[in-house]
């Protein structure tokens, strides 16, 4: 058993003090600014924004293509005055001048150009009438370090380092090496957003049933604060980048892609030449019936500044990803891989010797500017709760089996409350059908059911302990068709899916049976959104859940069977277990941290759904979800938080209220409220954003916050939230503001989390949220043994209140050598490229409140017993598991509550029609 993890992650060393380099600074400038801004209003008439500038592009180009560009700061496309780039040495106004210009003209339709936009020439005259001043270079000595610490004692970076410090740490390690085995890597920077991506490059090769497949090694670079941590931090993440080397779909099924540009600069000196890749976007233009360079892509403006050589047309680089990625010339283009666009040969994912090979030579090139953080050592032996044991020596799987079958039951029974469960299935094959009746009765240990109902019906009882449950199949018909939604571009992509979902609902209820009696759940097969890919928005598994939603019923799906599908039985069980889950039958083990955790404890959780005008119904919303577990009253005792009744309702009532959200209202004007009310309850959605509205959102999601743990103050509570889901609308979880056993809310002053609950606990949870957030780890030992480990980490602080939780190893990935090498195959290992590895995720947990020594002592309860904030890290991280699940990746009460939001499925007005659409009663 390891005893240690490590995380892939540095800090800077306080004994270096603090790291300083001569930056050349340039700011657009007023004058240039303005004339940006003149030109830019001129090209795009009726822009919102005139005054906000395009530079991402611009940022992009400068980049790659201007010697010594190492970052580009923040907003520097609304403020002049704000610095714009950061450089090793200052770019000559030789270089500096055509970028520009390029770009300048880019802005304009080719046919649209008017005299006197050449700004390139402009920039170059000696004419004070016609000339156009570029600015001055300035020498800023930049302290990379630099850090405010927050009243809670959490270091935050200055604001420039998050994109600054990253392209920095980026260039100082691709000026090296990385030695694997015989295998030499060389890699080069790829700007991502507020962090830098290094890629090793060229490619390497694997060979495969006669093709050639190509990847790299991909390091992710980001900066990120620590909960009360005193310095912050720059994760380091290691990953296997695949590229594209035959496109299995047609041109118009590209939704976007990205495309790595590798071309030397046109320009000869400057420092960090051949470093850089530059970023782009490829794309299909249904308008023009092609294939294009995405806005902010620079590849189209690369040819305006190189005219000697060949660059890739999107239309030949879909047609030959393998030739431009070996190079045409001296210029080479990469498509970087996604499973939508075919199948790869090469598994994602690096093995925990290899990634610690790559952490090792990180920290060589970083030091002595930035030190690794101390490892983690295991806070406790208890890494899982009163789980039933698994088959091994002296177990029978069979009483396992029948333990479960019972658990099971008896969860379902109390969720049912005497009622019967009236279940219909809809298939499309036989097999499936077959698979669903019989896996059904043996998760919940019933006898084989009976045939009931009239002849030619295919209709099932089944009747066991307080359970009855009637199964009616039938073929699902043309319920299971695509959506036919219209191409009319004359009305919003959301209109055109609302009258699709609308005309999906009339079908179901032509054909809908009598509402049942008892409680009410379709299972349809329909299948995998793959099938739909070809038209937006065909896919129906939203409109049949809003349509059986309105009819009262829940809704579970299961994709159609593929050619020699073995795991369709597996696929069954899956189904029926989602099935209880969304009848709330479900309940967490029982824990085993210890006597420090009261025995009637309930469990809260919050989850925010968020969805963007790219949503599921292209509607967008916000919806905060309340689930309340309480074990002490037996299994199935899930509630949901209905808060325009302010009343806890069964978890399966929960999911029916979030699915009658309708289209959201915009306001009449700032400060104004639609129908005398704003609230994010069910059915009343928040408005549109504008100005102000953003405000009240956050306002009226802490509102309903406060109204929530008022609620549970009957009992001791440990809410749980995720910090990186939640912040948005409750700012307060942000690592900045954070102070151990306080809360905040707006802009008033933090509170003693006491003043809501005597016996209240808070704890945060955060994964990588797509943003490495959370830094990578693997098991290590002094004697440079590596590998996985399950568990529950920290530091050996006295007052620590963050902490790792990494859960066990899939058991794909558990047959694997941990020495698997993929990126430095040896000759016994020549097939390593092709697995499938596992880059496994930490969940990060931060005991916000608990009953400690000091919270007592400030509540005047100086004589009892204080909290351990590992014993309610160990709790948390034992509520990811579950005998029917393999570990998840948040624990239950926050999984049940992200999981409802599969319901929040606001619809669209359609065309003339006033007032909401109707929803269920």
């Amino acid at each position: 058993m390891y005893r240690t993890i490590r995380v892939a992650a540095y800090e800077p060393d306080p004994l270096n003090g603090s790291w300083r380099e001569e930056m050349r600074v340039l700011r657009l400038g007023e004058e240039l600014h303005s004339e940006l801004t003149r030109m830019h209003t001129e090209a795009n008439k009726g822009s919102v924004r005139p005054d906000r500038l395009p530079v991402r592009r611009l940022n992009s180009l400068l980049q790659a293509m201007a010697p010594g560009v190492i970052a580009t700061g923040r907003n520097a496309g609304t403020d002049g005055r704000l610095p714009w780039l950061y450089a090793r040495e200052a770019v000559p106004p030789e270089v500096l001048a055509p970028v520009l210009g390029t770009w300048a003209a880019g802005m304009y339709q080719e046919e649209e150009e008017p005299e006197g936009t050449d700004l390139e020439e402009r920039l170059r005259s000696d004419d004070p009438a016609e000339a156009v001043p570029l600015p001055h270079w300035e020498t800023e000595s930049v302290d990379l370090t630099e850090t405010v610490t927050s009243a809670g004692g959490t270091a935050e970076p200055a604001a420039r380092l998050y994109s600054l410090l990253p392209e920095w740490v980026a260039f100082r390690l691709a000026a090296r090496t990385f030695r694997t085995g015989d295998t030499t890597l060389h890699f080069r920077v790829e700007s991502s957003g507020n962090g830098a991506r290094l890629v090793s490059w060229p490619p390497q090769q694997y060979r495969s049933r006669g093709q050639c497949w190509y990847y790299s090694a991909c390091l992710n670079i980001n900066v990120h604060t620590e909960p009360f941590a005193p310095r912050f931090r720059v994760h380091v993440s290691a990953q296997v980048r695949r590229w594209a080397t035959r496109m299995d779909v047609r041109p118009h099924q590209l939704g976007g892609t990205t495309v790595l540009l590798d071309a030397p600069l046109p320009w000869p000196g400057g420092p960090d030449r051949g470093h850089r890749l530059m970023m782009n976007t490829l794309g299909y233009d249904r308008r023009l019936k092609g294939l294009i360079w995405r806005q902010h892509s620079p590849a189209p403006l690369v040819p305006e500044l190189d005219i000697v050589r060949n660059y890739p047309q999107p239309a030949d680089l879909f047609t030959h990803p393998e030739r431009w990625i070996n190079g045409s010339g001296d210029v080479a283009a990469g498509i970087v891989y996604h499973p939508s666009i075919g199948p790869h040969k090469v598994g994602p994912g690096l093995m925990p010797r290899e990634r610690a090979d790559l952490d090792a030579w990180v920290e060589e090139g970083l030091h002595p500017i930035l030190t690794r953080v101390p490892d983690l050592t295991r806070v406790t032996r208890s890494n899982t709760p009163s789980l039933l044991p698994r088959s091994g020596a002296g177990s029978d799987p069979r009483v396992r089996d029948a333990q479960l079958t019972l658990h099971r039951r008896a969860a379902l029974a109390r969720s049912l409350n005497g009622r019967p469960l009236e279940i219909e299935v809809l298939w499309q094959s036989p097999e499936t059908r077959a698979a669903l009746l019989t896996e059904l009765p043996k998760l919940i240990g019933l006898p084989p059911g009976e045939r009931v109902g009239p002849a030619g019906e295919d209709t099932w009882r089944w009747q066991g302990e307080e359970v009855e449950i009637h199964v009616r199949a039938r073929p699902a018909g043309p319920l299971a068709d695509a959506l036919p939604v219209s191409r009319e571009r004359r009305h919003s992509r959301a209109v055109r899916l609302s009258e699709a979902i609308e005309g999906r609902c009339r079908l179901v209820m032509d054909r809908a049976v009598p509402r049942p009696d008892g409680v009410g759940v379709v299972i349809a097969e329909i299948a995998g959104k793959d099938r739909f890919a070809a038209v937006p928005d065909s896919d129906p598994k939203h409109a049949l859940r809003i349509a059986w939603a309105r009819q009262g019923r829940l809704s579970q799906f299961i994709n159609l069977p593929e050619d020699n599908d073995s795991s369709l039985e597996h696929r069954a069980r899956w189904t029926w277990l989602d099935t209880f889950r969304q009848l709330g039958a479900i309940s967490p083990p029982a824990h085993r941290v210890g006597a420090g955790v009261p025995g009637n404890l309930q469990y809260a959780a919050l989850w925010l759904v968020r969805h963007t005008r790219k949503g599921p119904t292209r509607c967008p919303v916000r919806q905060l979800v309340a689930v309340r577990v309480r074990p002490e009253d037996g299994p199935g005792a899930i509630d949901g938080w209905d808060a325009e009744r302010a009343e806890w309702v069964p978890y399966p009532k929960l999911l029916l209220l979030l699915s009658q959200t309708v289209e959201p209202v915009e306001r009449k004007g700032p400060g104004a409220r639609e129908n005398g009310d704003d609230t994010a309850a069910p059915g009343r959605l928040l408005p549109a954003a504008r100005p102000g509205v953003e405000q009240h959102r956050q306002q009226e999601t802490e509102r309903q916050i406060r109204a929530l743990l008022f609620q549970l103050r009957d009992r001791p509570t440990l809410l749980l939230a995720d910090a990186g889901n939640l912040r948005q609308c409750w700012p307060g979880l942000r690592n900045g503001v954070l102070d151990r056993d306080m809360l905040s809310f707006g802009t008033e002053p933090a509170q003693r989390h006491t003043l809501y609950g005597d016996d209240l606990r808070v704890v945060l949870v955060r994964d990588t949220n797509a943003r490495e957030e959370v830094a990578e780890w693997y098991a290590h030992e002094a004697n440079d043994r590596v590998g996985f480990a399950e568990g529950v980490w920290g530091t050996a602080e006295t007052d620590n209140r963050v902490f790792a939780s990494t859960a066990a190893t899939p058991h794909t990935v558990a047959k694997l050598p941990r020495g698997l090498m993929k990126l430095a195959p040896t000759a016994q290992g020549k097939t390593a490229p092709g697995k499938t590895a596992w880059n496994p995720g930490q969940l990060q947990i931060t005991v916000l409140g608990c009953l400690s020594e000091k919270a007592l002592a400030d509540s005047g309860r100086e004589g009892d017993l204080a909290d351990r904030p590992a014993e309610w890290a160990t709790l948390t991280h034992q509520l990811r598991y579950h005998d029917d699940y393999p570990p998840l990746a948040r624990p239950l009460p926050l999984h049940l509550a992200r999981l409802a939001g599969q319901y929040v499925l606001p619809v669209a007005r359609t065309r003339g029609e006033e007032g909401s659409i109707s929803s269920a009663p």
